[in-house]
C-alpha cells in the first residue's frame, strides 16, 4: 500500500469581540495560514463562525443579526485577502461563517477552499442546538435555532487536491450519523469548527465534562470510521463569555496526535498518513463485509425514542 501524506493543520482562534472588525479578524486568519504553510500544511481548518463573535449568545431581531453578522457573498471584499493568500501559498482551507443565501435563507455554513483559492465544497449545519425563545433568566442565550435554518445540503464528501474531505460544524460532531454518512462516501478527512460555551445553560455540567465529551466524540468517530478528524475551536473569553479550546487532530486509531495548549490563536500541524485508515476500513470496519443496514432501519424510521419493537 503506497503511503499518502497530507500536511493537515488546525488554526484555533482566540476570542473575537463585538468590537473586532472583519478586516482585523481576517488578518489573524491570514497570519495563521502563513504559519501553517511554513510548517508544512496543505490544508488548514479554521473555526465555526470564524469571522465574528459567537452572536447566537445575544437576543436581537433576525434582521439585525443578518445585517451585522452574516455574509451575503463568499468570498467578499473583507475575506478576499484570505482567498488570495491561499492561492499565493498553494494551501487549502476550511472556513466557518454565517451565510445569507441568495434566496435570503440564513445558514451556519462552512466552505472547503482548494489550493488554488477556489471554493470546492460547501456544508450547512444540520444539528442546530439551542432554542428559539428568549430566556432572560439565562446567563446568555444559545439562539442557533432562531438565527439559522437547518442545513439543506446533507453530509457530502468533496474530493479536493486528491483528498476526500467531509465537513460538519460544532454540534454535528456529537452525532455518530454525521461521520458514518461521510465514511460511506469514502471520506478520508472530516473537518469541523466549533464554538462551545464552557457553561451549559440547561443543567449544571462541569467544565471538565464539556471538554471530555468533545474529545470522546471526535476520538470514537475517527476510530469507528477509519478517518482523520481535524477540529478547530474559537475559544477563550469573548466579551466575558468563555468557550472551551482543546482544538485537536485525531488519527483513525482514535488517538489525539496534536492538541492546542492555549485559548488564543494557535496553529497545530501534523503529517497525516491517509493510508492509516485503510487498515481499519479493510478489516474491523470493513463496511461492505460486515455492515447489516437491514437491522438499522430504526435509525432513520424514528426521530425520537419510542417503545421497544414488538
Amino acid at each position: 500500500m503506497t503511503t499518502r501524506k497530507l500536511g493537515l493543520a488546525v488554526a484555533q482562534m482566540g476570542p473575537v469581540h463585538l468590537s473586532d472588525s472583519r478586516g482585523a479578524v481576517v488578518r489573524r486568519l491570514v497570519a495563521m495560514l502563513r504559519e501553517a504553510k511554513a510548517r508544512g500544511a496543505e490544508m488548514v481548518v479554521f473555526p465555526e463562525l470564524a469571522l465574528t463573535t459567537f452572536f447566537p449568545r445575544y437576543w436581537m431581531e433576525e434582521a439585525e443579526a443578518q445585517a451585522r453578522f452574516f455574509e451575503a457573498q463568499m468570498p467578499n471584499a473583507d475575506v478576499q485577502p484570505l482567498f488570495d493568500a491561499a492561492r499565493e501559498l498553494g494551501v487549502g482551507f476550511y472556513l466557518g461563517y454565517a451565510e445569507l443565501a441568495e434566496d435570503g435563507r440564513p445558514y451556519n455554513t462552512a466552505v472547503l477552499v482548494n489550493q488554488r483559492g477556489d471554493i470546492a465544497g460547501k456544508y450547512r449545519k444540520i444539528h442546530l442546538p439551542g432554542h428559539v425563545e428568549h430566556k432572560p433568566e439565562a446567563p446568555f442565550q444559545h439562539l442557533e435555532k432562531k438565527y439559522f435554518d437547518v442545513g439543506d445540503l446533507g453530509f457530502r464528501v468533496f474530493e479536493s487536491d486528491a483528498v476526500k474531505y467531509g465537513m460538519c460544524l460544532c454540534n454535528d460532531r456529537r452525532w455518530p450519523e454525521t461521520y458514518r454518512v461521510m465514511a460511506l462516501q469514502s471520506a478520508e478527512v472530516v473537518m469541523l469548527g466549533y464554538n462551545t460555551p464552557s457553561l451549559n445553560i440547561h443543567w449544571n455540567e462541569p467544565v471538565h465534562l464539556r471538554t471530555t465529551t468533545h474529545l470522546v466524540s471526535l476520538q470514537a468517530n475517527a476510530y469507528q470510521n477509519g478517518i482523520w478528524v481535524a477540529a478547530a475551536a474559537k475559544c477563550g473569553s469573548e466579551d466575558g463569555h468563555h468557550m472551551i479550546g482543546s482544538s485537536v487532530i485525531v488519527a483513525p486509531t482514535g488517538e489525539i496526535v496534536a492538541r492546542t495548549l492555549t485559548e488564543e490563536d494557535e496553529v497545530i500541524c501534523v503529517s497525516a498518513d491517509l493510508t492509516l485508515g485503510e487498515h481499519f476500513r479493510q478489516h474491523v470496519f470493513n463496511f461492505a463485509k460486515h455492515r447489516r443496514p437491514e437491522h438499522y432501519r430504526l435509525i432513520v424510521d424514528r426521530v425520537g425514542a419510542g417503545d421497544p419493537l414488538p
